[in-house]
């Protein structure tokens, strides 16, 4: 049985968050069912490559080598999506920070050393 599901995006840049719902398929069968097999794959494939994607790109914030990468995505499987991991915030920054520019790197630090001041 399909459910309702509420989903949420936020767009911090235009500090701005909408909140929608939509009925979504419980099981495989019912997804297709619903929208046909040919969505369902569709859909789960592109969702896939993103997967994929987030995974190279953690690989080079962590330097690996393209032969690495390839050797560690290459028996990777689909499996079920999970949310709500936790993430430490100061690594998440520093990943951030790395793939910034001189100019955005400069404007951070500006806004951590007046928050660190502000905290003192």
């Amino acid at each position: 049985m399909s459910e309702q599901k509420a989903i949420n995006a936020k767009s911090p840049k235009l500090d701005r968050e909408t909140t929608v719902y939509s009925q979504a398929p419980t099981t495989v069968d019912e997804g297709t069912e619903m929208f046909g097999g040919d969505a369902v794959n569709s859909n789960a494939v592109a969702n896939w490559v993103v997967t994929l994607q987030a995974a190279i790109r953690r690989m080079h914030i962590a330097k690996k080598s393209d032969e690495e990468i390839m050797t560690e995505l290459a028996e990777a499987k689909m499996g079920v999506a999970t949310s709500g991991g936790r993430i430490d915030p100061i690594q998440a920054s520093l990943a951030v920070f790395k793939l910034m520019n001189e100019e955005e790197k400069q404007a951070y630090l500006n806004k951590l050393q007046v928050a660190a001041e502000s905290a003192e």
